[in-house]
């Protein structure tokens, strides 16, 4: 290694001491592993950045001619999976200055000037939680479309809905899909929220507390496609832990749409109810019982979603009682938050794939057990007749003690949301307008543009 790799090996705030290499290992942690969700943003990041440097003299322009050139191919690097942060390296910010460094001399050493590595993580980190984001929305539209087309697929067929887990009242399974489809309209709302929160610049910021140099904020903030910035420097150092708890509520709000369909797919596919049937490639089996086709995708997927729905729990018990500035203990947010992007992603692509090829049945009204559900229909027809609806109630309650009841399966529901009437329409426009508010194209164009 020669010298330049020597200098940059070490940590970029040591001074003439080495640290105990024990607390070393304690110190660092999983950073070197997990900053690598966050190299390619980071890469983003020093671009604009250094072109803004250039703007008000602190880099000549051909200087960030050469500084731009070598991070578009380290960004490429990053692209096709060959960026590594090296041993001795502390992470991924050393690791681009110590590239840069390296090809370029002593030029490399500035594009830190006016900023720290806290806003370094700062951006990093919403650079790549905002692009998650984007594939998560896409995610749950992907599911929200296969619900929305089983919904009118299967919209006349009767099934019974459940109070108590006992047999209430005539549902169908239109409502049913229908129901987690307008679900994931409402938890996109908690994403479109958790996304603008997201996407404001908090570069600049510093160490939270800004810079002696005449930054210009505004540009880098529309180099990234940013819609504003944070504004406060301290405030802007303030929302590390709060936008990753933030957007673990959005996240949350999905997964427990998730979690409770996957429970009532594993309760329908189960022989006692025979409501649903799995494809067989989409179950497994037992080592001793052959007749088994267990569905342990949904068991999985609402495991995954349980534990997913402690993600803004875990932020906040670690961010909770700290004061205004940086801390450690904000490092350790990173490994219950970066990793959970995948595992919501996942779930929502497994769910959509199997409810792509679940097959309903359409006969289990034939089963005379669920006669009673049709109780309340004969009621209110009586009370429409003309019967006090208090009387009504006690002669079909008596006929159902003896055995007499007879059930009319004939229904028609006609209000806002019902069985008749699904308006399926009018939650597909609901979910366009949240998915319209996000502008992801606006994000799509500055980052080409920084690249090109």
């Amino acid at each position: 290694m020669d010298l330049i790799d020597k200098n940059m090996a070490n940590k970029l705030w040591e001074k003439n001491f080495e640290v105990n290499k024990e607390i070393e290992r304690f110190t660092v942690g999983r950073d070197r592993e997990l900053d690598m969700y966050l190299a390619k943003y980071d890469v983003l990041g020093s671009m604009a950045h250094i072109t803004m440097l250039e703007s008000i003299g602190l880099l000549q322009s051909d200087e960030l001619a050469e500084l731009l050139a070598e991070l578009k191919q380290i960004y490429r690097t990053c692209e096709e999976g060959q960026f590594v942060i090296e041993d001795g390296v502390e992470d991924v910010h050393s690791e681009v200055e110590l590239m840069l460094t390296r090809k370029l001399g002593d030029m490399g050493k500035k594009i830190h000037a006016g900023r720290s590595r806290n806003d370094q993580v700062l951006l990093d980190l919403k650079l790549f939680t905002r692009h998650e984001l984007m594939d998560i929305v896409e995610g749950v539209k992907v599911l929200f479309d296969e619900l929305i087309q089983k919904s009118n697929q299967y919209k006349d067929v009767l099934m019974p809905g459940y109070t108590h887990l006992q047999i209430a009242m005539p549902s169908s399974f239109g409502l049913w899909f229908g129901a987690y489809a307008e679900g994931l309209g409402d938890d996109m709302l908690f994403l479109q929220a958790a996304f603008r929160m997201t996407n404001r610049n908090p570069l600049g910021s510093a160490a939270g507390y800004g810079s002696s140099f005449p930054l210009n904020r505004t540009m880098t903030t529309q180099l990234l496609g940013f819609d504003s910035m944070d504004y406060n420097v301290v405030y802007a150092q303030m929302g590390r832990g709060k936008m990753e708890r933030n957007v673990g509520y959005a996240m949350a709000s999905v997964a427990g749409t998730l979690a409770k369909m996957a429970y009532d797919a594993c309760l329908f596919n189960s022989q006692n109810f025979n409501f649903v049937r799995l494809p067989k490639e989409c179950t497994t089996g037992s080592s001793i019982m052959p007749h088994k086709k267990n569905p342990d995708v949904f068991e999985l997927i609402r495991a995954k979603c349980n534990k997913l729905q402690a993600l803004p729990q875990q932020v906040m018990l670690i961010m909770n009682n700290l004061p205004t500035g940086y801390f450690r203990d904000l490092q350790i947010i990173k490994e219950v938050f970066l990793p959970a992007f995948d595992e919501l992603k996942d779930c929502l692509q497994m769910a959509a794939y199997i409810i792509n090829k679940m097959e309903v049945n359409e006969h289990i009204l034939d089963n005379p057990i669920y006669a009673p559900m049709f109780s309340v229909e004969e009621v209110n027809r009586l009370a429409a007749e003309g019967m006090p609806f208090r009387d009504a109630y006690k002669k079909v309650g008596l006929e159902i003690e003896a055995g007499t009841f007879k059930a009319n399966m004939d229904i028609h529901h006609t209000h806002e949301g019902s069985i008749g009437n699904l308006c399926n329409d009018q939650i597909q426009a609901l979910m366009d307008g949240v998915l319209a508010e996000f502008h992801f194209e606006r994000i799509t164009e500055a980052e080409q543009s920084l690249l090109s």
